[in-house]
């Protein structure tokens, strides 16, 4: 998967920021960019449930 550079530089320096501190850290696993990560966190929270 390859994640265009200015999206890898806005998410690494958001996760940086702590925006992304309520997230897993399970979800930043073998993924894409910021946008799969809030998703398979969804995910993950679903199967949990």
């Amino acid at each position: 998967i390859q994640v265009p550079l200015e999206d890898t530089i806005a998410s690494f320096k958001a996760v940086v920021d702590g925006e992304y501190d309520h997230l897993p850290e399970g979800a930043f696993y073998m993924v894409g960019g910021i946008e799969d990560v809030k998703a398979k966190a969804e995910k993950m929270a679903a199967d949990a449930a």
